[in-house]
């Protein structure tokens, strides 16, 4: 328990809900009593199961052990936790790359399903060099963080041939040049491309309810852990879980109904770079 912990990430929500579900299904301990069993508070061990602190394979080992769970099923989950360590790039930040990046990479390449939504900007996962590289730009970074933030952002676009995934984007995001008309007229093409490709990349028209303008936002399923919702903000992030999610849960309903088709939308890209 001592030393300094690495950020959760998408493995330590999964290996939580196992732990919570040994708890339940294979003892008669109440978190309280299980915590002081094991010798944290209940808060830790709440953190711990509802994936809210990085899991060591050591505590795994702890946890399980407390449990009296049959050797070969703790070594299982011991396994499990000490491989999911190194899983992808993200566990090794590049220089000048926020640690947040990292996180956030790990949480997408484990997601079954994403929803973005935007208000003035295309997605990360859906920019182009010139067009993200403007957005830097803009926002004070020099040519050395621009180049490394680029292939961080490239690499967590890895990500959309294997999840499900939908953009919302308000019209208003195709008014912000950023990198110049040529960024963005290939900006256009691009998105039109993987709309064509079969990602769900959707307009939202006119006016909105005000909860909606508040900010942009991304969603993320998981195939064995609840959802997980990200709000960036300008050097970090911020990540919501359990209740707090449902509200942009009802949110990603609104937009559903409010939103063009995609091929409605991709009609209106295609529209857009004719006039640039």
């Amino acid at each position: 328990m001592s030393g300094q912990r690495k950020n959760p990430q998408a493995r330590d929500r999964t290996i939580g809900a196992q732990l919570k579900a040994v708890r339940v299904q294979q003892t008669a301990l109440n978190l309280e009593a299980a915590a002081q069993a094991i010798g944290w508070s209940a808060a830790t061990l709440s953190r711990t199961e509802n994936g809210k602190r990085h899991i060591t394979s050591e505590d795994v080992a702890v946890i399980l052990t407390t449990y009296g769970v049959p050797a070969a099923q703790r070594e299982e989950l011991i396994e499990s936790a000490r491989s999911g360590v190194q899983a992808g790039w993200w566990s090794r930040p590049l220089p000048g790359v926020l640690p947040d990046v990292g996180t956030l990479a790990s949480y997408e390449a484990s997601a079954r399903a994403i929803t973005t939504w935007t208000i003035n900007s295309i997605p990360g996962l859906l920019q182009t060099d010139k067009y993200a590289t403007g957005i830097m730009v803009s926002d004070g970074y020099g040519p050395q963080d621009v180049e490394l933030r680029w292939l961080a952002r490239l690499r967590r676009q890895g990500v959309l041939p294997k999840v499900d995934y939908v953009a919302f984007l308000h019209e208003s995001a195709f008014h912000q040049p950023f990198g110049g008309i040529d960024a963005l007229r290939e900006q256009l093409d691009h998105l039109a491309q993987a709309s064509a490709r079969g990602l769900n990349v959707r307009i939202v028209r006119g006016r909105l309810p005000h909860r909606a303008l508040l900010h942009s936002w991304l969603l993320l399923h998981f195939p064995e852990a609840p959802p997980v919702l990200y709000a960036e903000l300008y050097e970090s992030g911020v990540y919501l879980h359990d209740a707090e999610v449902e509200a942009y849960e009802n949110m990603r309903s609104v937009l559903d109904r409010l939103a063009l088709s995609t091929a409605e939308s991709r009609s209106m890209i295609e529209r857009l770079r004719e006039r640039l």
